[in-house]
């Protein structure tokens, strides 16, 4: 049973783009169907966390907004990050489901049996990713990837429950 997904940020929960103003103030934009599905993927009682090789406080102040109880960021070697949390939450690699588009998440997304990648990702990753979706990074992907994971796991019920 997934009881964890782990979403890098750069490429996937944003189109990869980073814009910078004249005084070095950094902006990232999100997309709201990722947002939502993400806080009732928490709410079903699942865990987020995000493991991202770049540090901003945009990304903090992005997962307190969608309760993501995890957030590393700055992380060099995501395999190892990875496995200090899995110890913490005494999970195993069969109750992660991971996100990733580019080479840093190459060595986690290897690990998983639920791995998945947006449409626009490096093609290497998309060569070992058990889904290539059909959204781009920061176009809904991490809420497609969401969505099957509640088929996968049979949650539909309990997911539709939320909205009524």
């Amino acid at each position: 049973m997934i009881e964890l997904i782990i979403i890098d940020v750069d490429g996937t929960l944003t189109d990869g783009k980073i814009y910078y103003s004249n005084s070095g103030e950094e902006f990232k934009a999100f997309n709201i169907k990722d947002g939502l599905m993400i806080k009732s993927w928490n709410i079903l009682g699942k865990k987020s966390a995000i493991i991202t090789g770049r540090t901003s406080k945009i990304v903090e102040k992005r997962a307190k907004e969608l309760d993501i109880s995890i957030i590393k960021q700055g992380i060099k070697n995501k395999k190892e990050e990875l496995d200090k949390i899995l110890e913490e939450l005494n999970l195993t690699y069969a109750n992660v489901a991971i996100i990733g588009d580019d080479m840093n998440d190459y060595n986690i997304l290897k690990q998983v049996k639920y791995s998945f990648s947006p449409f626009d990702a490096n093609s290497l990753i998309q060569d070992i990713v058990k889904y290539r979706l059909h959204h781009k990074g920061g176009e809904g992907c991490v809420a497609e990837m969401i969505n099957i994971l509640i088929k996968k796991e049979k949650l539909e019920d309990k997911f539709l429950k939320l909205w009524m």
